[in-house]
């Protein structure tokens, strides 16, 4: 039925694994750290205590996603997303109803495995294997769905969090009604798990056009997992994931207790930022499918660097914080650029470098490392923060690492497929 209808099933797909991403990773990672300075008021914790949230999160599904990656190799993406949704939709349902920040402790370490199974990997995989042509553009937008709703997620429950009567447990639970609707729904009624399950091809080219097997899809698994290229991604990701889930946990904090803003201010500019980085996700990710995406993820990478300078001030004898509006305001572009590009960078990096034939697991182990830089940075930083009382060393730390992962960035270099079968 679908197959003679003019406009390609794929897009459909990509639009429902948008939606998915754009509630899970949003949910688990971003609307949560926005509430960090109302639920540190309630339940009287400190940046630290607070940020252990997300950090176990980010913790347990890096050591996960390996187990993820082997799960679908072998019983196939569809069923792995479809019960890694339902468990999503359960742990946000029973959010609102936190008594304590312990319970919040034990739903983040839950959430870990709904977001092994509904998130990233699973959905960047089911693209894939939708679209070789416009791939860049599609993962792009897949990945940037999660800016968009960090984007818009905080602003739309910004009245209801900030209203006394209601607070962030109305707010929150807004969204995981929404997210019945709209994530559960489409993984059950519309997500195929590739274009032969509908007699489709990718790109939707005919069905007696000869199929291209891209190259890299017959790099053996042994090759990869030896290889320079998974070692120099592995690590420049780790770096990358650091400094972005790192700031972005501390950043409303920082912008509330040090630079000077309001509750009403401080979830704006995380919004510019978010929007800033859906841009980045699609831009970079088009870019790639003119450039090689190794440069592009270079470029994004760059991008992120200076924006994390633009949080200092180097005008006087010493380096300090700034508080100027302006120049906060071009951290959040400049940085959100740089945070969206390498983020939807690393995935299709990953796809060009290894291809399809074991994907989950590549992308599993490359998850499990940065999973873990992110879980530190975001335990690194907020520590950092209560012990020097100031964000001044966490976020020079940000910016080191940064540089860092450029360099390894740069020595990223594309494997050659030394068999034509599967190992």
């Amino acid at each position: 039925m679908f197959a003679k209808t003019k406009t390609f099933y794929g897009w459909y797909v990509a639009i429902s694994c948008s939606l998915v991403y754009f509630f899970v990773n949003s949910m688990t990672l971003f609307v949560p750290q926005n509430l960090f300075p109302r639920l540190m008021e309630e339940f009287s914790v400190n940046q630290a205590e607070v940020s252990l949230t997300v950090a176990n999160t980010l913790f347990y599904a890096s050591f996960l996603s390996p187990l993820s990656g082997i799960l679908i190799d072998k019983y196939g993406v569809k069923i792995v997303i479809r019960i890694g949704i339902i468990i999503m939709a359960l742990i946000y349902s029973y959010y609102p109803f936190a008594s304590s920040i312990d319970t919040l402790y034990r739903l983040h370490i839950l959430m870990a495995v709904g977001l092994v199974m509904s998130g990233l990997g699973p959905n960047v995989i089911i693209v894939s294997r939708w679209f070789r042509k416009h791939r860049g553009k599609v993962v792009g937008m897949v990945v940037a769905s999660s800016s968009l709703g960090g984007a818009t997620m905080p602003l739309l429950i910004s009245p209801i969090v900030n209203n006394p009567d209601l607070g962030w447990r109305w707010g929150f639970g807004l969204l995981a009604v929404l997210f019945w609707m709209f994530a559960v729904i489409p993984v059950y009624k519309v997500i195929k798990p590739d274009p032969e399950s509908m007699g489709l091809r990718p790109d939707g080219d005919a069905l007696d056009v000869e199929e291209e097997v891209e190259a890299k899809d017959n790099i053996p698994l042994k090759d990869a997992l030896l290889s320079r290229a998974l070692l120099c991604l592995g690590i420049g990701s780790a770096c990358l994931w650091f400094s972005i889930q790192g700031l972005n946990s501390q950043i409303s904090i920082f912008f509330e207790q040090e630079a000077g803003f309001t509750a009403q201010q401080s979830v704006l500019l995380f919004s510019v930022l978010f929007w800033f980085s859906f841009i980045g996700k699609f831009g970079f990710g088009a870019l790639s499918d003119k450039l090689p995406k190794r440069t592009v993820l270079l470029l994004s990478s760059i991008v992120l660097f200076f924006g994390s300078l633009l949080l200092f001030d180097f005008s006087g004898s010493q380096i300090a914080l700034t508080r100027n509006t302006t120049q906060l305001s071009l951290f959040t572009i400049c940085f959100g650029l740089g945070f969206g590009g390498s983020f939807s960078m690393i995935q299709l990096v990953a796809v060009e470098t290894f291809g399809q034939a074991y994907l989950g697991r590549i992308l599993g182990i490359i998850t499990l490392i940065d999973g873990l830089g992110a879980a530190y940075g975001t335990k690194l930083l907020s520590q950092l923060a209560v012990d020097s009382g100031s964000y001044l060393m966490p976020f020079g730390v940000v910016s080191a690492v940064t540089f860092f992962a450029i360099i390894n960035v740069l020595f990223i270099r594309p494997m050659e497929a030394k068999t034509s079968q599967k190992n």
